[in-house]
């Protein structure tokens, strides 16, 4: 299975390409051929040669960035429907942070694309020029990514297999 991870960084620690960059290594180890591209790299165009297209942002502004907003806009439904997605993002831990992952998933949706994963939530914590993820994250990535690769091939292998809800909403947003 042909994943693509295209993700937005903006940090100069650039946490949430870490996040991408693990969630690649993970999905290799399971056997998936994985491209993890920056948005800025990316042609929309070749995401229809994909199986499966994962999207993150850090989040700026209580929601995702804007490049990467305006790559899924550039994105065809078309080519895209059926498909198997999820979404990712990095943030401060709090109530009034916001969170990227939630308009992605939808933008992801939107497009046709099965979500066979919640959204990846990672805290980061520090000021700007040496913020960083937060302690204990990086386990969370590998588990996440380790799930994910389980419902990629079951999910992938029968397309008619309706996804179950709990599938998608149980835990990967810690709170303290």
């Amino acid at each position: 299975m042909k994943v693509l991870i295209v993700y937005d960084t903006a940090s100069p620690t650039r946490n949430t390409e870490k996040v991408a960059q693990t969630l690649g290594e993970v999905l290799r180890e399971k056997g998936f051929e994985v491209d993890c591209k920056h948005v800025n790299d990316t042609d929309p165009a070749i995401a229809k040669d994909y199986d499966s297209i994962l999207a993150g942002a850090p989040t700026h502004a209580f929601r995702a960035t804007r490049p990467i907003m305006q790559f899924l806009d550039r994105l065809s439904k078309n080519d895209l429907s059926g498909k198997l997605g999820a979404a990712f993002d990095t943030q401060l831990q709090g109530r009034l942070t916001g969170n990227a992952a939630k308009g992605i998933e939808k933008k992801l949706q939107s497009l046709g694309l099965r979500i066979v994963a919640p959204p990846l939530v990672t805290y980061v914590e520090g000021k700007m020029e040496i913020i960083h993820l937060k302690d204990g994250e990086m386990e969370k990535i590998r588990k996440y990514a380790e799930d994910l690769a389980k419902n990629l091939q079951t999910y992938g292998s029968n397309p008619l297999l309706p996804i179950p809800v709990e599938h998608l909403y149980y835990g990967y947003v810690t709170v303290e």
